[in-house]
Order: C-alpha cells, then structure tokens, then sequence
C-alpha cells in the first residue's frame, strides 16, 4: 500500500465502462492516473461509468475489478458504480431547468442539419428546438443550452497538464448537448460532472478521446456551483491504421498472466524511463519516480 498523506487535498480516480474487460488503452489510463495519485501521496478511487447500461456486460465490472488487483493497483475506499445513482442525476438535471429544453429532433434529422462535426466527431446540434417544439412533436432528449457568441462564457478555457493550454468555443465547437438521452439513459457529460462532484475528485487523469468533452463538463461545473479539477489527458494507444484501441473495435484483453510485461508496457507509451523490474511491487516502487520525472519534463505540467 502506497501511504496516503494526511494533509492531501489529493484525490483522482479511473472510472473504465464495464463494457468488457481492460486492454492495453484503458491499462495507460489506469497506469497514469493511479501514479499520478500515488506520488501526490493522494486517494485513487475507482468508479465503473455504466450509466449506459445497452453497453454493460455482465461480469465486466468484476474482471475489471480482479485485473486492477492482479496488477498491484489498489482503489481507496467502496467503488461508486453509475447505474445506481440516476436519482442524483435527476436531481441535478433538475437544478439546470432554466437552462434545459426538450428537443424532438431525431438522429437523422441532426445530421442533416448540423452545424459541423465536433472534435469527437458527433454532430453538432444546430439549435433547432431551442425556442420551443414544433407543433405536433414530442421532446426525444433533454439538451443544455450554451452561452450564445458574444456572451461572457461562450469560450471555455483550461490548462491541461499535459497538453498545456486548451480553450473551445461551446456554440460552435460542441453546440447544446444531451444531458438525457432518448433511450431514457443520462448522458455521460452530465453523469460524470455530478460523480467527480460526489466523490470530491481534485484532478482527472484519462485518455485523450475525452479531451473534447472537458469544456462541456466545466460548463456544467460551473453551472451547478462545483469545483473544476485539475485535467490530464494522456496519448491513446491506436491501431496500426491510427485508429483508437477500444473494447468496440476489437481490442484484445490484457495478457495477465504476464502482469510484468503489460505493465512496463504501458510504462513506455507513457514515456517512462525504468529497468526492468522483477517483480510488481518493484515495478511500482520503481514506476512512482519515473512519473514524477516524466512529469517535471512536461512544460504544461502543474
């Protein structure tokens, strides 16, 4: 056990999709968040996002859970799990009503009439039901309304500590977004924000993928009167064709037989300098000051 400071105000988490076991990109993620938490002598809480529950695979959350252990990487205290906390998301939707509507618009008539692609590649809503539905039609979604051009939050800015400064204009960049989806599901944006919230996290540490959706959680944070953390984003591991390692395009699970050889792995693709350790305790003890160096090298790094 790594010893938790008694004066941190330190407190990170991985929060993984149970969608299917850990591979070798959410492995870098997990790595990264938990020595990040470790060598600030902070807690490292583990949350499994299955707000989503179309996505969930029974007995994933377990694998995920062994697969951490096996590793050596231990959480602090009970693990928050999504799908048992919608009443707070409820709640939470409740106390943006003034910035809330319903919108009747389906995918398809989204993509015919968007205002571009988002960094992430969703539409970007062009606004259609904001002021009011259109007679004879029924809200599918419930959307949040962002700051127009020219008023004072339309840009969202933050300094990433690894990728150094960010900023993103909401309305043209990510457009009003789903904070309860058709399907009934709360969407991932707003989940999240009242989770970090809950759990009183300090800094994220996750992959890249989520970087565009920062500004759209700081937005909320704001809006709903919680602090902002403090954000990383680390490289993804990709495909030989660029494309994203992800449980949804095939991504082989760890090999954890071979816990040493995964781990230093990852270790790697993160730009750590070590030897090769003998065994996972070592390789841990080994990892924290590797990190720490890594970080320091990193002119964004806070």
């Amino acid at each position: 056990m790594f010893p938790i400071s008694p004066k941190t105000r330190y407190v990170g988490r991985f929060a993984p999709s149970p969608s299917g076991p850990l591979h070798a990109g959410s492995l870098v993620a997990a790595v990264a968040s938990y020595l990040d938490a470790r060598v600030h002598g902070g807690r490292w809480l583990l949350r499994m996002e299955d707000v989503d529950q179309t996505r969930r695979v029974v007995g994933a959350a377990d694998a995920i859970e062994a697969s951490l252990q096996g590793l050596g990487m231990q959480w602090d205290g009970p693990v928050m799990v999504q799908s048992a906390r919608t009443q707070h998301y409820a709640l939470a939707c409740q106390a943006l009503t003034q910035h809330v509507y319903g919108c009747a618009c389906s995918r398809r008539e989204i993509s015919d009439s968007r205002l571009g692609l988002a960094t992430d590649g969703a539409d970007i809503y062009p606004g259609t039901c904001r002021a009011g539905l259109a007679p004879g039609k029924q809200a599918r979604t419930l959307r949040l309304r962002v700051p127009e051009p020219g008023q004072a939050e339309e840009w969202v800015s933050f300094n990433d500590r690894w990728l150094g400064p960010q900023s993103q204009h909401l309305a043209r960049e990510a457009g009003d977004f789903v904070l309860r989806r058709a399907d009934g599901f709360w969407a991932y944006q707003l989940a999240v924000v009242v989770d970090d919230a809950a759990q009183g996290i300090t800094h994220v540490v996750r992959g890249e993928d989520l970087l565009d959706s920062t500004a759209r959680q700081i937005y909320l944070q704001g809006l709903l009167g919680y602090p902002t953390p403090a954000y990383l984003h680390v490289p993804l591991v990709r495909h030989s064709d660029g494309e994203k390692l992800s449980k949804q395009n095939g991504a082989e699970p760890l090999a954890l037989t071979q816990p040493l050889t995964i781990l230093h792995e990852a270790a790697a693709f993160l730009g750590l300098q070590m030897t090769t350790a003998t065994s996972v305790a070592v390789f841990w003890e080994q990892a924290l000051p590797a990190w720490q160096r890594r970080m320091a090298s990193l002119p964004a790094s806070v």
